[in-house]
């Protein structure tokens, strides 16, 4: 029972977090945590004889390691079907994130740029007119994003970005330029670790 409830309290605690009013960017302080995903992702794909529509889900978790620097892990999964073609994209990696500080950029009060960049390992199985190919190997993406604060640690996002995939298979190459969109929440984790070592204590 006891630990039914301290379940329970933690989870109230972080929603509480989530939603107690506080400036954006001690949200993006050192420290800090961010979990979220890129929800859709429609791009244009260029690859010989398959151009097309696409959309994808890639979850990601980061830590600031300083004030407006997070770095973190990233998974890619995205399916893309059309007359006569079948494209299933995957990867694993790590990124980086740097938050444009009000006084570089400011488009509204409430919305910060940034530039993201990832690597890692990417794959990419394609079926065109019963023609198979496949990439696998080092993948690279980079592009900007707006990040729109809707409260003061959940931010809905878009970010252009440009990715390409280089290595293995019978194609070697494969690369895609895409809008992805999706959101972060932002969590100061020294306050959850403070949550979590009084409910201990209790």
């Amino acid at each position: 029972m006891k630990k039914k409830t301290s379940v329970l309290g933690l989870l109230i605690a972080l929603f509480a977090l989530t939603f107690i009013p506080q400036s954006t960017k001690a949200q993006l302080q050192e420290g800090n945590m961010m979990v979220g995903a890129s929800l859709a992702d429609f791009g244009l794909d260029f690859q010989k004889g398959n151009t097309g529509f696409s959309m994808s889900i890639s979850p990601r978790i980061g830590y600031f390691v300083k004030d407006n620097i997070a770095i973190g892990g990233i998974v890619k999964l995205g399916l893309n079907t059309q007359k006569n073609s079948t494209m299933f994209d995957y990867g694993i990696g790590a990124f980086g994130r740097y938050y444009f500080s009000d006084k570089d950029l400011e488009v509204l009060k409430s919305a910060r740029w940034f530039l993201e960049v990832d690597f890692g390992f990417n794959g990419r199985n394609t079926k065109v007119n019963s023609v198979s190919a496949n990439t696998n190997g080092l993948g690279i993406g980079f592009g900007p994003g707006l990040a729109y604060f809707i409260t003061d640690n959940i931010a809905l996002e878009g970010l252009l970005k440009y990715n390409i995939t280089t290595g293995f298979g019978n194609s070697t190459t494969n690369n895609r330029l895409g809008l992805n969109l999706g959101f972060q929440i932002y969590l100061p984790t020294k306050k959850v670790q403070s949550v979590v070592n009084d409910m201990r204590r209790n």
